[in-house]
């Protein structure tokens, strides 16, 4: 028995593109010190490909945008359970937000939407790297909640998440 045998129904194309996603994604997480780094990113891609690959191929009259609802609505207690309230501030939303694209990658990944996959992986890193350059060029941009978050972050060394 060769390895695409034991795999079936997933592919190792499938696995590779799942995890070279949430590599990227997990990679620029990671160095900015924020929550949902390279182990979970991967993970949440590739849990979110195998179960839209298995949910594709139910046999019968199953329709496979119930499985994908019910990968969206799991993703959100992950998501929810990243945020986290402190000292009125509500800090996490990225990294939930983040959680969130990851699933629908995954998902794509599964549908055999490999190059859609990596191009929004790449988007996703471009938004997460670009957001954070244009705050520190422009102090325009940090406004109301994220002045108060910046000063408190410089005046107590604590690390957040935007």
């Amino acid at each position: 028995m060769d390895l695409y045998q034991l795999l079936y129904p997933l592919s190792l194309k499938g696995i590779g593109v799942a995890l070279l996603c949430g590599f990227m994604v997990g990679m620029e997480r990671q160095l900015s010190g924020k929550p949902a780094g390279i182990r979970t990113s991967a993970l949440i891609c590739m849990g979110s490909y195998v179960f839209t690959v298995v949910g594709v191929l139910i046999p019968g009259n199953a329709d496979p945008s119930r499985v994908i609802a019910q990968i969206v609505t799991g993703i959100g207690f992950i998501g929810a359970g990243v945020i986290l309230a402190r000292e009125g501030l509500v800090l996490g939303v990225t990294s939930a937000s983040v959680i969130w694209v990851l699933a629908g990658i995954g998902i794509l990944i599964g549908l055999d939407r490999f190059s859609s996959a990596i191009l929004l992986s790449a988007v996703t890193v471009f938004i997460l790297a670009g957001v954070n350059l244009l705050e520190r060029l422009f102090m325009g941009l940090q406004q109301g909640i994220y002045r108060k978050l910046l000063s408190k972050w410089v005046n107590d060394d604590m690390p957040g998440d935007d």
